[in-house]
């Protein structure tokens, strides 16, 4: 049977009966009635509402049983063959059955083993992944045979090379044959090299695991072979397999050239462990590893690390940190939560000496915190226990806070009350544990209870609650305290009222049509004073003067000062709000306190607070457009007509890989910073300001990028952190260098630099300077991150 020479005519056959069929031209008056049929059935339609419906054909991964039933669609200019046996396809062939295509000069295909061959400008087009060659055998549905001297492209990661031969296993698995790989795009010349390469003697490419495996492979960079391994594995995708990482190396002022060798193991689909084993020529080996579990009612992080010998402090140094968080008895009604931050370390310097271990292990007061809470009804029940440990330091002591050993804490609420009435009850009992030495006063137990009684009226214009609250605490002690009692009570009761009004309007600024508000409020608070000087101090500190604390009736926090009070604070702000969208563009306010009487309750060491007139608080926020945003708040005394405390932070990010932000921090007396981060491409100074700054942009035309982040004290007139870099994206490969020096200490600090080349879409080599670029910039942004997994129908022929 052969089809009209010209135009290929596509032919259809239902895979599974196997029963042939042709379509041809139609004639004059059969194409009028099929006219008439359209125009009816269009007609019919047109009454019906339009309902989309799924259709197996359009999943990027199409299962064995929907193959099954996929018809098999064969085109060309020449084609002949016998029913349910064989069909032959010469000039253009092709041959289409769900995610593949075959495409060849010639092309025969036997019906009853599906074995397709195809020679002369063969292209085969698998879910998106391309090969390309002179001769073909395969069975189609199930995607087995062989591809000689085939060239191909893979959709994933847009990798692509050639080999002598690719033996397709299933259509999962294949082997590659004296084969080579890379990401580098193609460009015109006869001598055109990539930048990099890999040679294998033969890969394995199991895209349902999405993992490569080369072995007897060489990578070459610039024509340079720089890692020849017998057997590598590598990547197709972003998916988790076990096996080792990509060595890491850095050089370090305190450690010297450190040398990672990390091990990834995939437990199962909800655990996973990592190993990293480092050597360190000044200290030694460090035995690190981090093992990850996620669970229905859990999940949690364990990371610990081991090194024996440490030449640096001639013992050995260990550490650990635990966080879990899951839900005991999911099923039953009261479904207790558990919580636990454990942290651990062997010695007083070891925040000092490991200073790039979780961001737990590096500070000076490392918790160990455990959580056992319940929320039944309008009740919540929490019992803690809290145990500190303090890492000191001979030149800068620290007074360690209290262990809480055990903490019970019990509360009520309700706001469905008769009048609407709102109530709220907590009762805490905590025993408090330090060492007596270094704070200077017993320990001992406390008991305390919060009563809450409030009436808030609230409406689209106004606000206007009422709250009466009683304050009454019970101490016991393990020792007297200077006037000889080994037990305290104290009893405080405050009274508030709190008030605002909201007023809107239109309004225009700049050519911008914005809907503003005017919000004044005003919050009054009275307490008795009570005297509390002689009651130890276990929790309770001040308060930071900001919009968040003026309007709240305790100036302390933590349960040990109850401040009296009779003051007035007064405030007011508006916004700029967009009329279509409802986002702020600007925020502005101001608020200051009125004192009636001298605040006498303080905290050890404090005098008392005469002032009637408290600092001026005024505040900032612009998000003027989506480039530009500005934050600054300035706490001013009006009586030495000076800023007390200041801060200034501006961000300007015009587009992808462009950032710049700034923070300007002083406290009068104390300390005054600049803090500076960027993320910005150095091309820009020479006029190169690309469009694509990024992932695609094409080999040879490269650029750099400028990345660091700088905090300075202008105080002392020195740096205190730093980091500083360079990115090169030369499209197939990414270079990084970074300079980091992070203050350990009032008198040292850890310095080290960074290298890391990036095969895109392969692997990466060198130190992690990627990961301290995204712990320290602001708002960076990597320039290889995948956001969407390409779809086949991205690459569809």
């Amino acid at each position: 049977m052969r089809g009209r020479r010209g135009n290929p005519q596509p032919l259809i056959y239902d895979s599974t009966p196997k029963a042939f069929r042709a379509r041809f031209a139609l004639t004059p008056v059969a194409l009028v009635a099929c006219t008439l049929l359209h125009a009816e059935t269009a007609r019919a339609q047109a009454q019906e509402p339009l309902v989309l419906k799924p259709s197996t054909m359009l999943r990027d991964d199409i299962s064995a049983p929907a193959r099954e039933q996929l018809p098999t669609y064969i085109s060309g200019q020449r084609i002949s063959g016998r029913t349910d046996l064989e069909t032959v396809v010469e000039g253009e062939g092709q041959l289409r059955r769900g995610a593949t295509v075959i495409r060849a000069d010639r092309l025969e295909h036997n019906q009853a083993d599906d074995l397709a061959k195809a020679s002369g400008n063969v292209r085969v087009n698998r879910a998106g992944d391309v090969f390309e060659g002179p001769l073909l055998e395969l069975k189609v549905d199930s995607f087995e045979g062989f591809f000689e001297q085939p060239r191909y492209r893979f959709l994933r990661n847009d990798a692509y090379g050639q080999a002598s031969r690719v033996d397709f296993i299933d259509d999962k698995r294949a082997i590659v044959r004296n084969a080579t790989y890379t990401t580098c795009q193609r460009r015109p010349g006869p001598s055109w090299m990539p930048d990099w390469i890999l040679r294998a003697a033969s890969i394995r490419l199991d895209n349902e695991e999405e993992v490569g495996q080369a072995d007897g492979a060489v990578l070459s960079f610039m024509g340079l072979p720089i890692l020849p391994v017998p057997s590598l594995s590598f990547p197709l995708s972003d998916k988790r397999k076990s096996g080792l990482l990509p060595p890491t190396i850095g050089l370090d002022n305190r450690n010297g050239v450190e040398l990672t060798l990390p091990y990834y193991w995939n437990i199962a689909p909800n655990r996973d462990a990592t190993f990293f084993p480092a050597l360190m020529t000044k200290r030694g080996v460090d035995l690190g590893g981090e093992f990850r579990y996620l669970e229905p009612d859990y999940q949690g992080t364990l990371r610990a690390n081991y090194m024996p010998d440490d030449r640096l402090r001639r013992r050995d140094r260990w550490g650990y940190a635990l966080q879990h968080s899951g839900v005991i008895g999911l099923s039953t009604p009261l479904g207790l939560n558990l919580n636990l931050n454990l942290n651990r370390v062997s010695d007083d310097n070891y925040w000092r000496d490991f200073s790039r271990s979780t961001g737990s292990l590096t500070q000076r007061l490392l918790a160990s915190d455990g959580i056992l809470a319940a929320s039944p009804g309008n009740f919540s029940f929490t019992a803690r226990a809290l145990k500190w440990q303090t890492l000191q330091d001979v030149n800068s002591p620290i007074v360690p806070p209290y262990d809480r050993m055990p903490q019970l804490v019990g509360r009520h609420t309700r706001t469905d009350l008769a009048g609407g009435l709102e109530s709220y009850v907590e009762a805490d009992y905590t025993k408090f544990e330090s060492n007596r030495v270094l704070t200077g006063q017993p320990n001992g137990q406390r008991a305390f209870t919060l009563a809450q009684l409030s009436r808030p009226w609230q409406t689209p214009g106004w606000f206007f609650t009422p709250r009466l609250q009683l304050h009454a605490t019970q101490y016991q002690f393990d020792s007297p305290l200077l006037n000889g009692a080994t037990s305290a009570s104290r009893t405080v009761p405050t009274f508030s009222l709190d008030s605002g009004l909201v007023f809107e309007r239109d309004a225009s600024y700049f050519g911008r049509s914005f809907r503003q508000t005017l919000e004044p409020r005003a919050f009054y608070v009275y307490s008795p004073f009570r005297d509390q000087s002689r009651l130890p101090n276990y929790d309770s500190g001040r308060n930071d003067f900001n919009f968040a604390t003026i309007y709240t009736e305790n100036a302390f926090g933590g349960h040990d000062r109850i401040s009296d009070n009779n003051l007035l604070t007064l405030g007011a702000s508006t916004r700029l709000l967009d009329p279509d969208t409802g986002a702020e563009a600007a925020r502005f306010g101001i608020a200051q306190r009125l004192r009636f009487k001298d605040q006498r309750v303080t905290l050890p060491g404090e005098a008392p607070v005469s002032e009637r007139l408290s600092d001026l608080l005024i505040g900032a926020s612009v998000n003027w457009t989506p480039e530009w945003s500005m934050d600054s708040t300035f706490q001013y005394n009006p009586k030495t007509r000076r800023s007390v405390r200041s801060t200034i932070g501006g961000r300007y990010s015009p587009g992808n890989y462009r950032v710049v932000s700034a923070a300007y921090r002083f406290q009068r007396g104390l300390s005054e910073q600049v803090d500076i981060g960027w993320q910005w491409p150095i091309n820009d100074l020479w006029g190169d300001r690309g469009q694509n700054l990024g992932p695609g942009r094409g080999e040879g035309e490269g650029r750099w990028y400028s990345v660091g982040r700088m905090n300075v004290s202008l105080r002392d007139r020195r740096v205190v952190d730093s980091v500083v870099g360079l990115e090169y994206d030369a499209g197939c490969w990414l270079g990084r260098v970074v300079i980091e020096r992070l203050q350990s200490s009032s008198t040292t600090s850890n310095k080290r630099i960074l290298f890391q080349l990036e095969f895109v879409g392969f692997t990466r080599l060198g130190s992690n300077a990627l990961q301290s670029l995204k712990d320290n910039i602001p708002r960076y942004q990597f320039l290889r991150e995948q956001v969407v997994t390409p779809s086949r129908f991205s690459n569809y022929d």
